[in-house]
């Protein structure tokens, strides 16, 4: 296995960053374009903020989180959330794992397949703004949050995920990525 190492400089109002990144280059090893994945989405969440309100760097933070960047199995039927299906959706059963009992454990569970990415992600911003059968305001901390961190624990906290540590996980993707600045124009 070969690692690079590649510096990223980056200047903004004076003020000079240096951050050490790590790219996998193994034979064998899908290579994404990163910055073109994180434009896609982000054009979608912004554009959608004003209708759900659900802060777009939660929207891509997310969607590189549950999708490996869009590489993942499930991504190839466009969900990027890792969104369940009930039994009248399109859907189809993938192996993933599940954190129960203080372990994590291998499981397969039947996933929404949706037409495009467009549609995955109005329909993970509808899930924050309805909530779930058993309670429309499951995802109020998300919408009600003032930034990323305050949402991505509202997330953690309404049980998004079985992933004790999704928040934190969450939170450190938009944080080396610098998603936030797609929240700053809203």
């Amino acid at each position: 296995m070969m690692l690079g190492l590649v510096m990223l400089l980056v200047v903004s109002t004076g003020i000079v960053v240096v951050k050490n990144i790590i790219e996998n280059n193994s034979p064998g090893v899908e290579t994404v374009d990163k910055e073109a994945f994180i434009d896609k989405i982000a054009t979608i969440a912004q554009h959608n903020y004003a209708q759900y309100r659900v802060l777009p760097s939660i929207v891509i933070g997310q969607a590189i989180l549950e999708s490996d960047w869009g590489r993942s199995e499930l991504a190839s039927y466009n969900n990027l959330f890792g969104v369940k299906a009930s039994e009248q959706e399109d859907k189809v059963l993938l192996p993933t794992q599940e954190f129960v009992h203080n372990e994590w454990q291998n499981v397969e569970a039947y996933f929404k397949v949706y037409p495009t990415i467009e549609e995955a992600i109005i329909d993970h911003n509808r899930l924050f703004n309805e909530g779930v059968s058993w309670d429309n305001q499951l995802y109020y901390g998300v919408l009600a949050a003032d930034n990323y961190k305050e949402a991505a624990n509202a997330l953690q906290q309404a049980g998004y995920a079985t992933d004790p540590d999704y928040a934190n996980k969450i939170i450190n993707v938009i944080e080396v990525y610098d998603l936030s600045k797609y929240d700053n124009d809203f």
